[in-house]
C-alpha cells in the first residue's frame, strides 16, 4: 500500500530512531559485528610504494613490512640507548677479526689492526612462514602453483583466489636467497653500492648476474656469493672485506630479512604482476602478521600470523618503565593484538576527529591540535589538559635520533676557517642565535637545543650538566642556561667585528643565508632569525632558492650559511660523527660532510673510534671530539625533534622507539573498554531530531486535513 505523502516525511525519522537501537554509534565508521573485536584501528596518509624488503626503504613500508618480516636481529623495545637483541637469531652474531691472510685473530684483538671481518648468525630452529600459496605441493611434492597456464591465471585476480596454502620451516638458505637478491641489478636495491664496499664477492656476484639478458626468472640458488654461506641448516657466515662494526645494525633492517626462493619463483610468472600479485604487493615472511588485505587506496588490513611461535614480552627496560605499566606483561607471548586495520586518510583534521571520537586508537598530536591537547609546565615539560585527562588519554613523548642543525661552510673566507678570529666569530653565532626561543616559538616547545651533534638515545651522548656546550652555555639551577649576549659581543670584537663593523675598514659585516622554504612560516622565521644576528649588529641577507639550486651551491661550496637536517639509519655515533669526518667533505670529496669541517686530530679519533665496540675507550674519543665540535663550531645552533603521541585509557605497553618499527606486536587493548568509551562519547544528540519532526509534524498537519478531507469525499462518493 502506497503511504500518504505527510506519513513519507516522517519515514526519514523512523528510520534513524530504529537506527538508533542498533549495537554500537550512530556515526560507526566500522561494522557492528567488530565492535568488540581485539582490533587495533590506526591510519596512514602515504601509500607504500614498495613492500618488497629489498627495496622498501622509507617508514611508510616499513609501518607493514616490520610487521611481516624478520631479519636476524632488533632493537629491544624498551631499553635505551637502543640495543640489538636477537629476532629470528637465536643469539647477537659471533664476531670474528681476521688478519690479511683471512686467519681469526684471538678474541679482544685491537681492530685496528685487522683486515677483514667475519659474522656468524645463528637461526632459531622451529621458525615457520605464514601460509602461502608459494609453498602449497600437492601429493606427489610438485609445488601447485609455481606453473600456471594461462586459463589458471585466468581464474586469479587476487592471492586470495589460490586455493590452497600451506608453510615451511625458515633455514639460512633463506637468508643467503635474500643477500643474493640485494645484488642483483634486476631488484634495483637501494643498499647494493654500501654492500659492494663491505661483503666479499658481492660486487662480482652484482656484474654476473647483470651478465644474464634473457628475462626468464633468475634462480640465484645456482649463483655463488663467496662472503655468504650457509653452513649448515640455521647457520649463516658473512664475510667482510673490512672492518664495520655498524654493519650489525644492518642485519635489523628488513633489507636482509628471509625470502624463500619458492616465494620468488612464484611471483616470477607472467600475468601476476600485472594483476598486482607480486612481492611488492604481498609480502612472505615470518613474523607475528601477514598482509590479508592490500587496497592501498583505502585501507590495509594485518592479520596475526597463524604459526606464528609466540615471542616473549620484553622482561626488563630502562628506570620508569616498571611504574609506567611497560613490564606488566612480561614473558607473555605476543602478539596481544589479532588484526590492524589501517585506513588511507590525507588530512590531519579528519584523523584527529576520529581519534577524539574513538575510532581511531592513537594519534600524533599536530600544529592544529597541540593547544587542545597538551600545556607546557613552568620547566618546559609537557602535561596534558584537563579536557584530555578528563577522556583518560596518556602522553608519551620522546626526543628523536635526528638532528635540524644550522651550519656553516669551513671553506668560506668569511666564517670559514681555522684561525682564532673566525672560530670566535662562529661561536659568537651560537650564542646569539637563541635556540631554546625558536623552538618555543616555531615548534610549539617540542624539541631540544643541541649540545653537540649526538641524540639522546645514541651511544656517547652526555645528559646533564657534563653533557653542556660550554663554549655557549653554563648551567643553572640544574639546566643549561644560554650565555648572555655581552659574551657573543665580546667574541665578535675578538673576530675582528665591533659591533657588527669590520675593525680594520669600519664597513657593516653582512652574513648570507641560502634557504629552501618558502611561505608565510618561512617568513616569519627568516624574521625571527635576522633578529638574532641583530643583535650582534650583523646584517643577515637571505637568499631564497629552490632545493635542486640549494644542492647545486651546496656541492660547489657557494653557502655561507645553511640550514638542513639528519635522520638516523641506525643508532651509533659513527652515523652522525661522519658529518664531520674531513674524507666525507661535500665539496671535495661529494659526501655528507656538508659544512667541509677539517680537523686532523678529528679523524684520527674517528677512524679509532668507528671500529671500537662501545665502551670507555669509545666514550673517551667520542668526548674529545664533541669538544672539538663545540669549539670549532662548524655548526651554530640546532635541535632535535620531539614526537608526541597521544593514547587512548584502552592501549597499553605503547612506548616511542625511534629505532624500531616491529612495535605492533607489542601492544595491547582493552576492545570492551573502548566500546564504551565511544559509547559515552558518540551519543546521538536527539534534540534536533525532535525538533525537526515538530517541525514536519506542524507543515504537515494542513495536507493531513487535506488527505482527510479527501477522504470523507472520497467516502461520500462511493457510498451516496
Amino acid at each position: 500500500m502506497r503511504l500518504p505523502a505527510p506519513f513519507r516525511l516522517l519515514l526519514p525519522l523512523l528510520l534513524i530512531a530504529l537506527a538508533g537501537c542498533g549495537e554500537g554509534p550512530l556515526n560507526s565508521p566500522y561494522p557492528a559485528a567488530e565492535q568488540n573485536a581485539n582490533t587495533l584501528y590506526a591510519a596512514f596518509a602515504e601509500r607504500p610504494k614498495h613492500l618488497d624488503p629489498a627495496v622498501a626503504y622509507s617508514s611508510n613500508e616499513y609501518a607493514f613490512i616490520q610487521q611481516v618480516y624478520e631479519p636476524p636481529l632488533q632493537y629491544h623495545y624498551l631499553r635505551r640507548p637502543f640495543a640489538l637483541v636477537p629476532l629470528s637469531a637465536a643469539e647477537l652474531p659471533r664476531t670474528t677479526l681476521l688478519d690479511r691472510a683471512g686467519n681469526a685473530l684471538p678474541a679482544g684483538a685491537d681492530p685496528a689492526g685487522a683486515a677483514a671481518s667475519m659474522y656468524e648468525i645463528r637461526i632459531q630452529p622451529g621458525i615457520r612462514y605464514a601460509p602461502h600459496p608459494a609453498f602449497a605441493r600437492a601429493d606427489d611434492g610438485r609445488l601447485l602453483y609455481h606453473r600456471l597456464d594461462p586459463a589458471a591465471l585466468g581464474r586469479i585476480d587476487t592471492l586470495a583466489d589460490f586455493a590452497q596454502r600451506a608453510s615451511r620451516e625458515l633455514t639460512a638458505d633463506d637468508y643467503l636467497y635474500q643477500i643474493k637478491r640485494l645484488a642483483s641489478p634486476r631488484v634495483q636495491s637501494p643498499i647494493r653500492g654500501l654492500l659492494q664496499a663491505h661483503i666479499a664477492g658481492f660486487a662480482q656476484l652484482s656484474e654476473a648476474l647483470a651478465a644474464v639478458d634473457d628475462d626468464k626468472w633468475l634462480d640465484l640458488r645456482r649463483f655463488d656469493l663467496a662472503g655468504v654461506q650457509a653452513v649448515d641448516r640455521y647457520t649463516l657466515r658473512i664475510r667482510l672485506t673490512d672492518v664495520y662494526p655498524q654493519f650489525t645494525y644492518w642485519l635489523a633492517m628488513p633489507f636482509f630479512a628471509p625470502l624463500p626462493w619458492e616465494a620468488d619463483r612464484f611471483y616470477s610468472q607472467p600475468g601476476l604482476a600485472a594483476k598486482n600479485i607480486s612481492l611488492d604487493w604481498y609480502p612472505v615472511g615470518t613474523g607475528p602478521y601477514m598482509l590479508s588485505v592490500n587496497d592501498p587506496n583505502r585501507r590495509m588490513v594485518l592479520e596475526r600470523n597463524p604459526l606464528f611461535r609466540g615471542e616473549p614480552y620484553p622482561a626488563d627496560g630502562e628506570p620508569g618503565d616498571a611504574a609506567a605499566g611497560l613490564l606488566a606483561d612480561a614473558g607473555k607471548p605476543m602478539p596481544f593484538i589479532d588484526r590492524a586495520v589501517y585506513s588511507l586518510e590525507r588530512e590531519s583534521i579528519p584523523v584527529w576527529t576520529k581519534f577524539l571520537q574513538g575510532y581511531y586508537d592513537r594519534s600524533a598530536v599536530g600544529q592544529d591540535s597541540f593547544d587542545q591537547v597538551v600545556n607546557l609546565g613552568a620547566g618546559g615539560e609537557l602535561e596534558l589538559t584537563d579536557a584530555m585527562r578528563s577522556r583518560g588519554m596518556r602522553l608519551s613523548s620522546s626526543v628523536m635520533s635526528s638532528i635540524f642543525y644550522t651550519g656553516l661552510n669551513m671553506l668560506d673566507d668569511t666564517v670559514g676557517g681555522d684561525g682564532p678570529k673566525p672560530r670566535a666569530l662562529r661561536q659568537a653565532i651560537a650564542i646569539a642565535i637563541d635556540q631554546e626561543e625558536s623552538i618555543a616559538i616555531f615548534q610549539n616547545g617540542l624539541g631540544l637545543a643541541m649540545q653537540g651533534p649526538l641524540p639522546p638515545g645514541i651511544f656517547g651522548y652526555r645528559d646533564g650538566e657534563a653533557g653542556i656546550n660550554r663554549y655557549a652555555y653554563g648551567w643553572q639551577a640544574g639546566r643549561p642556561q644560554r650565555l648572555g649576549i655581552e659574551r657573543a659581543r665580546a667574541l665578535l670584537k675578538t673576530a675582528g667585528y665591533p659591533n657588527g663593523r669590520d675593525a680594520a675598514s669600519g664597513k657593516p659585516l653582512v652574513l648570507y643565508f641560502d634557504s629552501m622554504a618558502s611561505g608565510p612560516d618561512a617568513k616569519s622565521y627568516m624574521d625571527w632569525l635576522r633578529k638574532q644576528f641583530g643583535k650582534l649588529g650583523v646584517q643577515l641577507v637571505v637568499r631564497s632558492t629552490d632545493y635542486n639550486r640549494f644542492q647545486d651551491k651546496m656541492r660547489r661550496g657557494q653557502a655561507q650559511i645553511y640550514q638542513w637536517g639528519w635522520n638516523a639509519d641506525y643508532p651509533d655515533p659513527e652515523n652522525f660523527l661522519f658529518l664531520f669526518y674531513g674524507p666525507n667533505g661535500k665539496v671535495k670529496h661529494g659526501g655528507e660532510n656538508a659544512s667541509n669541517y677539517a680537523n686532523a686530530e678529528f679523524d684520527r679519533a674517528f677512524e679509532r673510534m668507528r671500529v671500537l665496540p662501545n665502551g670507555a675507550e669509545r666514550q673517551r674519543l667520542i668526548d674529545r671530539m664533541v669538544e672539538l665540535l663545540r669549539r670549532d663550531a662548524p655548526w651554530v645552533a640546532g635541535f632535535h625533534p620531539q614526537q608526541v603521541v597521544l593514547n587512548h585509557a584502552w592501549t597499553a605497553n605503547l612506548k616511542p622507539n625511534d629505532m624500531a618499527t616491529n612495535t605492533l606486536k607489542y601492544q595491547r587493548l582493552d576492545p570492551s573498554l573502548r566500546a564504551s568509551m565511544r559509547a559515552a562519547w558518540n551519543k546521538p544528540r536527539w534534540a534536533p531530531v525532535v525538533a525537526v519532526g515538530a517541525l514536519l509534524l506542524l507543515s504537515a498537519v494542513p495536507a493531513i486535513r487535506l488527505w482527510r478531507k479527501r477522504l470523507r469525499a472520497n467516502a461520500h462518493g462511493d457510498h451516496p
